[in-house]
């Protein structure tokens, strides 16, 4: 497993800390035949905080009930099991790198939805089947508004069950007029 990805020039940007494709994703190999056989890619949406139960599972121990995240050894081994349907993502502003603002997001295999919060005002939406480098900002296109209002309401669920809301944040997105509403009065 290496670091994360890091940006050299795409979106304009030179970082690590953003949501972008580039920036986010880890290259992981996994090599064990003793416990599956290789030779595959697996496109699932596997998690850093996935790296532990799946060593522990594969040493035949359980994972403690408050570790976060899951063993990916039954997608490893070509079990059929049900698997997330997406990931969040929160980066926290740092005072060494005052150009990247505190942000929010969450990705399903189809959408990306940016949120800012801090000196970048505009959200971001992109439909990554369609837009892999993410080059379109979806956010103000009439026909994403139910998108944007869903992943919006997942994002904040999930921030109000992990208590990320009392930084404090307010349950609202950017509409294209200007004003802030509430996802569900988008």
């Amino acid at each position: 497993m290496g670091d994360n990805g890091f940006a050299f020039g795409e979106h304009g940007l030179i970082d690590k800390r953003t949501f972008y494709e580039e920036s986010v994703k880890v290259p992981l190999l996994v090599h064990c035949p003793e416990l599956f056989s290789g030779g595959q890619t697996m496109n699932k949406m596997v998690q850093n905080i996935d790296i532990a139960p799946t060593l522990l599972e594969s040493a035949g121990l359980e994972k403690p009930a408050n570790m976060p995240g899951r063993s990916f050894l039954p997608l490893l081994k070509g079990d059929s099991t049900s698997w997330r349907d997406k990931i969040f993502y929160e980066y926290f502003w740092e005072y060494d790198f005052p150009m990247t603002p505190t942000t929010y997001g969450v990705r399903t295999d189809k959408y990306k939805y940016i949120h800012y919060m801090g000196i970048w005002d505009t959200n971001e939406l992109y439909d990554l089947e369609k837009d892999p480098n993410e080059t379109t900002n979806l956010i103000a296109w009439p026909e994403y508004t139910e998108t944007v209002k869903k992943l919006a309401g997942y994002l904040f669920d999930w921030l109000q069950q992990t208590g990320g809301m009392q930084i404090p944040l307010k349950r609202t997105i950017k509409h294209p007029s200007g004003d802030y509403r509430h996802p569900n009065n988008y």
